[in-house]
């Protein structure tokens, strides 16, 4: 299964979790005007959010399918992590709204506590999204897809969200008043937190940030290679959810071409076979180069 086939496959999941969204969102919203529950109008609020997300990843999945042109000789992939980053804004943007409008709220002394039908209603609808967490995820990892894993946390997450809902509407049965608002108030937090999380890992990968630990690894892969006698340097970046490598390994001086182009085959099976890394840019050199650096 090639990248392009991965990326057809991970905007199932986009559309499974705009359709879950979509219909959360509207129930959510539609009881919390019945019911006056600020905690579950901001869940109501997050899933639209969620819903705009969910489109902006199905869109830079879509663009990132393009083939290669006379532009983008690379391709587009990295219309999948601009998509989450335009998405980290826009739940920013939403986190600020239902913070700012729990606040007041909280510390309304004539808030009545809201129908218990919103606090069913916010349980029912995390049974559903984490249905769809599952789906999602399981579909990330058989494709490989970082935009789509991303999209799945955040399916869970949202499930949390509104077990933390059910239970501010519960409590507030109890004449604690103060807990829908203060539900309302985390969901707001949450937004933020989840916004924060997207946002720093997009600009990370947008800016050729690549993880150490994980660099090391590859590197040990690569030198696990019968032939390779020293790794003198090695980069990796992201290009949308694949991954490029850049290698400058050693071999012994005496070998012909054909011997040395074998090695470069070796590597590039076996970090497609253990990394799924499909892309291996090798530079060769003889091995006392290393020692004249």
């Amino acid at each position: 299964m090639n990248v392009y086939s991965d990326l057809k496959q991970g905007e199932r999941g986009a559309w499974v979790s705009i359709i879950a969204y979509i219909f959360c969102s509207a129930l959510k919203i539609g009881v919390a005007v019945l019911t006056g529950s600020a905690a579950l109008m901001a869940d109501g609020l997050n899933n639209s959010t969620d819903v705009v997300a969910s489109i902006a990843v199905l869109i830079g999945l879509r663009i990132a399918r393009k083939p290669p042109d006379r532009d983008h000789p690379y391709g587009h992939f990295r219309a999948e992590t601009i998509s989450a980053l335009v998405a980290s804004f826009i739940m920013l943007f939403v986190g600020l709204e239902v913070i700012t409008g729990a606040i007041p709220t909280l510390f309304d002394t004539n808030h009545t506590a809201p129908d218990l039908l919103a606090g069913w209603t916010a349980l029912a609808t995390a049974v559903i999204m984490l249905g769809v967490y599952r789906y999602n995820h399981q579909l990330a990892v058989k494709t490989n897809s970082q935009a789509l894993l991303a999209a799945a946390a955040d399916n869970r997450s949202d499930a949390f969200v509104s077990i933390g809902t059910f239970v501010g509407v519960a409590g507030a049965q109890f004449q604690l008043h103060w807990l829908d608002p203060l539900a309302a108030l985390v969901v707001g937090v949450i937004i933020l937190k989840t916004a924060w999380d997207i946002f720093r890992e997009a600009t990370h990968r947008l800016t050729d940030g690549f993880d150490e630990g994980q660099l090391e690894e590859l590197k040990e892969t690569i030198f696990s290679i019968s032939g390779v006698k020293a790794i003198s340097d090695i980069k990796a970046r992201y290009h949308g959810s694949s991954v490029l490598v850049d290698v400058v390994i050693h071999v012994d001086p005496q070998l012909n071409v054909v011997e040395s182009h074998t090695i470069t085959e070796n590597i590039e099976e076996r970090m497609k076979r253990v990394h799924k890394i499909n892309t291996v840019h090798i530079h060769i050199e003889p091995e006392q180069q290393l020692a004249k650096r």
